[in-house]
């Protein structure tokens, strides 16, 4: 009783509601630094053209392909891990987990506001929903076909996703290719069938499904770069509303191109904690993938993934001894000089069309004057790598 009497005498002293009253400044002004923390964070990304100009400061061309050739190297030894090491046999179910995964993290962004503000809705409900068809087609038979057949094979199939994208941009937005870059990209594509030839392995289905996914991955190049060059979508806002759509369609692929028994797969530590690192590397690559084709364009995406071919195959080579064989060797050096010179051929043109277009010219008015350059990607550089 008398100790508690003595507590509260000190309480009451002035000296120590000095004290006490200091304390509580102190804490008032550190919650008022992190409520200006997050309220800064959140006017950053609240509006749409904030958001997009945010972004394109932040992700340089250069930047964002070279974030997407170090995500795509490291997930192709992952997923080979996880698909043959652990032996997880089910590349659509994988692909479910993953953007499983990438949706919960985005959920967490918009829960503390950081995730980028939508544009108005200048983009039909029906180019979002098939974005997210396109998508869960291009990434399940990706995969699938990655299964059935050699990786060499799954090459080749890639090579015919370049004159789809320049085709089916010519039909849908008219826009051509110079003749300087044609051949270029066909130094590419030659270049790359030398140096997989020899390693040409596959089944009549995977043929098949390598095939049906030509198309799809054109697709969902091309509509991931307009949209975002275009109508100003930011990479995360445009993966928030077209997840879930993957994400119905991948679950309705599963019963027909995975093999059964996902249900009675044994899950231990080691293997879901694989699994889980290969779904963070999912969603990386999918928000590189899509800043690199908002930065630059579907075809010089492509020439990226190629670029990978050749760098694997080399590393290879070079590092851990493997011998492919000349003839693979003499076309990766060949397919890198293809790219070489369609690189110098998009600096030379964003080169160009600076000098055409002056710097005290309205966004609104360079956008009128790429369009009548011919140039399908309203100001936001066109082709550039």
């Amino acid at each position: 009783m008398v100790f508690s009497r003595e507590i509260l005498n000190f309480l009451v002293r002035k000296d120590a509601r000095k004290i006490l009253k200091r304390k509580d400044s102190d804490a008032g002004e550190r919650g008022r630094a992190l409520e200006e923390l997050r309220a800064s964070l959140f006017n950053k990304f609240r509006s749409y053209e904030s958001a997009k100009r945010h972004e394109q400061r932040l992700c340089h061309p250069a930047v964002a392909l070279s974030f997407n050739f170090v995500v795509a190297i490291s997930i192709i030894f992952m997923n080979k891990w996880v698909l043959q090491g652990v032996g997880f046999h089910f590349p659509i179910c994988l692909s479910f987990i993953h953007y499983s995964i990438s949706w919960a993290l985005m959920a967490i962004l918009k829960a503390l506001s950081i995730l980028p503000a939508s544009p108005p809705s200048k983009s039909s409900h029906l180019s979002l929903f098939t974005l997210g068809f396109v998508m869960s087609l291009s990434t399940g038979l990706a995969n699938v076909s990655l299964k059935y057949n050699s990786v060499g094979f799954y090459q080749m199939a890639k090579i015919a996703v370049t004159p789809s994208i320049v085709l089916l941009e010519f039909i849908w937005f008219r826009k051509r290719v110079s003749f300087s870059k044609v051949v270029a990209l066909t130094v590419v594509s030659v270049g790359v069938a030398v140096a997989t030839v020899t390693d040409l392995q596959f089944s009549l289905f995977g043929a098949c499904v390598a095939l049906a996914w030509i198309i799809p991955s054109a697709i969902n190049k091309i509509l991931w770069s307009t949209l975002q060059q275009r109508e100003n979508w930011t990479a995360l806002a445009l993966m928030w509303k077209t997840t879930p759509i993957t994400l119905v369609f991948l679950a309705s692929l599963i019963p027909f191109l995975d093999p059964p028994g996902v249900f009675t797969y044994h899950w231990n530590a080691i293997n879901t904690l694989l699994i889980l690192g290969s779904a963070f590397l999912g969603f990386l690559l999918q928000w590189s993938g899509a800043l690199a084709l908002g930065a630059t364009s579907a075809i010089s995406h492509v020439v990226l993934g190629q670029f990978k071919t050749c760098v694997v195959l080399l590393g290879n080579f070079y590092l851990f001894g493997s011998n492919p064989g000349v003839t693979s060797i003499c076309g990766a050096f060949t397919a890198i000089a293809g790219m070489s010179s369609y690189t110098y051929l998009n600096l030379c043109g964003m080169k160009s069309q600076a000098g055409k277009t002056s710097p005290h010219k309205t966004p609104a008015a360079k956008s009128r004057l790429s369009r009548e350059n011919g140039d399908s990607h309203d100001g936001y550089g066109g082709e550039s790598v």
